[in-house]
């Protein structure tokens, strides 16, 4: 049994794939065989560039742009994916925001906003693609969290209640899921190399025990092995280099 899935033959689409964690997404699927959608909202020469170099190793891409927060957006994107690679097979929920606010500054515009595009959009890409996966009987669904969910954070209340949340909802689908081949989990990474947390290397650093901050192919492979077992459903993988054991 490979750790790594085959997934030729697959469609996958990774919302919010033009940046970070979702580019090291895109590209693993695709080495695994999928042809891959990579959804974006306003960084469109970014998300090509992931799907060229997805094509220039002989792999399938496209890029779709909708706002994942908003159900017309997300329904005209399923059927663009579905038109052009073919049914969605993987959906991996990566589009997220990190609005940096205080108790004593949210207002209630961010936490309608963070709760949309970290929560809502989940909702809505999973309801638009279970039609396909119920047709075929099999289906990956992955939710890339946040240990907020379980701690404090840096963000804030907003961000910590988008992201437990989501993993709420991952348990609720994955156990009405489970008898129709389509397995739902969650992937929680927490103080990963990316743009908008290499400012803060050297505050966070310390705090870590394994002595670094993760990268982006390290949550990858995570979401790759959650993809290719079977038999894990409604489960969480933290990736924290040992901050916590929760």
């Amino acid at each position: 049994m490979s750790i790594v899935p085959d997934l030729r033959d697959r469609v996958a689409l990774v919302t919010g794939g033009s940046r970070g964690i979702g580019v090291a997404i895109a590209t693993m699927l695709a080495e695994a065989g999928a042809a891959v959608a990579i959804n974006y909202r306003e960084r469109a020469d970014a998300a090509e560039q992931v799907a060229a170099t997805i094509r220039d190793g002989a792999g399938r891409a496209m890029t779709v742009a909708a706002d994942v927060s908003q159900a017309a957006d997300v329904a005209a994107m399923v059927a663009r994916v579905d038109g052009e690679l073919g049914p969605i097979d993987v959906l991996v929920n990566n589009a997220g925001i990190g609005l940096v606010r205080g108790i004593d500054d949210l207002t209630e515009e961010d936490f309608d906003r963070t709760i949309a595009v970290n929560l809502k959009s989940v909702f809505l890409c999973t309801q638009a693609v279970l039609p396909a996966m119920r047709q075929r009987g099999w289906g990956r669904i992955v939710n890339i969290s946040s240990g907020a969910a379980r701690g404090a954070g840096g963000i804030g209340a907003h961000y910590n209640a988008s992201k437990a949340g989501m993993e709420g909802l991952t348990r609720g689908y994955a156990a009405r899921l489970v008898k129709e081949g389509i397995t739902v989990n969650a992937v929680a990474p927490s103080l990963i190399e990316t743009d908008m947390m290499r400012d803060r290397r050297d505050e966070v650093v310390p705090r870590i025990p394994l002595g670094r901050m993760g990268h982006p192919e390290e949550v990858a492979q995570a979401v790759l092995m959650v993809i290719g077992n079977e038999y894990m459903t409604g489960q969480t993988v933290q990736l924290n280099g040992g901050s916590n054991f929760l």
